[in-house]
């Protein structure tokens, strides 16, 4: 009988980031409406949806081996799992998300100690509780359902502790931020006890491998170009690379080929360059993987 890993995907914000990054690592996942138990073409492998808010539970329990969640929500449930891997990956962006305290703007609260006995709204209550417990300064601290940063506006509140991307949220309800609380990413997670079995621990390791090969490549290409051995070193010397570029005679001699990745960011200036340095038949290719 073929063993099988169970493995949980954030259901919500994380959960097309999370299915488009496992196909570029090799894995196909088919979400179908309202089903919680999605297909993957890895007869190794069953996944569970669930909300990352619960994830390190489930994980935790051995009712998953592993699953993606974010630090906040392990720090949340003070969860003991192994974290395998930290995946900086979102809905938005390639870099971590905040969670951050903030108030109105034109409130009169400069700094934490300015909260002394004042309504804090948040969905990450335990975290925040110990925060505030650790600076000696005494809040309530209600939870959220959601569209925290209105409790301030509608003063149901007098703070929020939210998460935050690109803070345009927190800007478009006119609040300002005091300080911030937390940084965090998504992680994969597993079991402590599934971790000790060596078959799932290697099936695990080679998800993180692969994962993080993905996201690696995310905003890399490849550059591929001939080069007369004449202008070689002027051409390596404005290449940039991850080591250092692969260079190769050509069959017919007299050539040399010359192959790296690079930032995708600074193709359009370095073509032109390499042009200029005597570069030809220049080819760029996507990556799905950096390992």
């Amino acid at each position: 009988m073929t063993p099988v890993l169970k493995l949980g995907i954030p259901k919500g914000s994380l959960e097309k980031a999370t299915v488009d990054l496992f196909a570029r690592s090799g894995w196909k996942i088919n979400i179908h409406s309202r089903n919680y138990f999605p297909e993957i073409d890895d007869p190794e492998i069953s996944c569970s949806i669930c909300r990352a808010q619960e994830m390190s539970r489930y994980v935790e329990q051995g009712v998953l081996d592993c699953g993606l969640t974010g630090l906040d929500w392990t720090q949340e449930n003070a969860s003991k799992v192994k974290v395998v891997e930290d995946l900086v990956y979102s809905k938005v962006s390639a870099r971590s998300a905040r969670w951050v305290l903030a108030v109105a703007g034109d409130s009169p609260y400069q700094k934490i100690e300015d909260l002394e006995g004042k309504k804090i709204a948040t969905e990450l209550v335990n975290f925040t509780k110990r925060y505030f417990k650790e600076r000696s300064v005494n809040v309530l601290v209600e939870f959220s359902w959601g569209a925290t940063e209105a409790k301030v506006v509608s003063g149901l509140a007098d703070a929020v502790v939210e998460v935050t991307e690109t803070e345009s949220t927190i800007r478009a309800h006119g609040l300002r931020i005091l300080e911030e609380m937390m940084q965090t990413n998504t992680q994969l997670i597993a079991n402590r006890q599934s971790w000790k079995d060596e078959w799932k621990k290697t099936k695990i390791q080679q998800i993180a491998l692969l994962l993080q090969g993905a996201l690696r490549a995310e905003g890399m290409v490849g550059l591929k170009m001939n080069v007369p051995p004449d202008r070689l070193q002027g051409i390596i010397d404005i290449l940039p690379s991850l080591n250092a570029p692969t260079v190769a005679p050509l069959h017919n001699g007299g050539w040399t080929s010359v192959e790296t990745m690079v930032s995708s960011a600074v193709v359009r200036d370095l073509i032109p360059r390499l042009i200029k340095k005597g570069a030809e038949g220049i080819i760029e290719y996507p990556l799905n993987k950096v390992i």
